[in-house]
């Protein structure tokens, strides 16, 4: 067990999301999946360092800014532009994604395991980031380094328009499940990887890699979680009004890992993530909740006419609301 200060090295990508919605102006928003669970983690309070690459321009700097304003330190290896991301939302807030994007991480010096001030406790990675080369390569060789040593998480954070052939998305993908302590998917991103099978079944076999945990996000029908040990939790979603879902995923995954850090059963880890994924999707762009948001939205408390979080219940009787978490 990790104990309540102890960081979280996030490796991976940011992307500056540009929102586009019918007949509004263009916005920007700092965005990519590890920068947003990097930020998500420091807005709960929890230090976090994002070893990532920023352009040097207004994109990157708009990004810098945005994660150093809730204390996350960046590390950043300087490319020619900042990856960006087309982010188009339908009628009901949903996101559909068009990439102007590389992952370039050098191997030495900024990855390499001299290049860390200090043995991270906890380290994270997904997405992009994770599977394409050739700085996936870096980020491998950075968590099989620490493998045993540090806690590894993993997050997919599937996007099929980078992910290249099917078949070797899975292999990449399961590469990095097998070093990974607690794993997190979307049921989008198991039914891409394994077209036709059940999401349990998929977590089942992905236990048997090595992590402990698989989590699994359902969208409006909330989270489970399975162990290694035998353990199924399941959680309703928190019914919202839905701004939009860019960044829900990633919220989820921070309070998940915020959570675990500090020792919450995993009830009570799938509750704070479901709850920290409804108040991000209720307001535009990835913008997590603050440790004293989520804190009043587990009390009971309204957070911003937001309903508050329910009880996780076993998964036989775990209630199906539709809603989105």
């Amino acid at each position: 067990m990790t104990s309540p200060a102890s960081p979280v090295l996030v490796v991976g990508e940011c992307v500056a999301d540009i929102v586009r919605t019918d007949g509004a102006p263009d916005r920007v928003h700092p965005g990519g999946s590890p920068a947003n669970v990097a930020y998500g983690l420091a807005r709960l309070g929890r230090p976090a360092t994002l070893l990532t690459e920023l352009g040097p321009d207004a994109n990157g700097r708009l990004i810098r800014r945005h994660l150093e304003s809730a204390g996350v330190r960046v590390r950043a290896a300087e490319v020619a532009r900042t990856p960006s991301a087309v982010v188009e939302l339908d009628g009901r807030g949903q996101a559909q994604y068009t990439f102007d994007i590389g992952w370039t991480l050098p191997p030495t010096g900024l990855t390499g395991p001299t290049g860390l001030a200090e043995p991270p406790a906890a380290i994270h990675l997904g997405s992009i980031a994770a599977v394409t080369e050739p700085g996936a390569a870096s980020v491998l060789a950075l968590v099989e380094h620490w493998h045993g040593r540090a806690r590894i998480s993993y997050d997919p954070n599937v996007r099929p328009a980078l992910m290249g052939d099917r078949a070797g998305a899975v292999r990449r993908v399961e590469r990095c499940v097998a070093l990974s302590d607690l794993v997190k998917a979307s049921d989008e991103d198991l039914a891409w990887l394994y077209p036709g099978e059940r999401p349990e079944a998929v977590a089942e076999r992905w236990l048997s890699l090595g992590p402990s945990t698989v989590a699994v996000t359902l969208g409006a029908q909330g989270a489970f979680a399975r162990t290694a040990e035998g353990g199924h939790v399941e959680v309703a979603a928190v019914p919202v009004r839905v701004a939009d879902t860019v960044g829900a995923g990633d919220s989820f995954m921070a309070a998940l890992l915020d959570a675990r850090a500090t020792g919450a059963d995993l009830p009570g880890c799938l509750t704070r993530a479901v709850t920290a994924a409804a108040l991000t999707v209720a307001r535009p762009g990835a913008n997590p909740p603050s440790a004293a948001e989520l804190a009043a939205a587990l009390a009971g408390t309204r957070v911003d006419g937001r309903v508050p979080a329910r009880e996780p219940s076993s998964a036989a009787e775990a209630p199906r609301t539709r809603s989105t978490g």
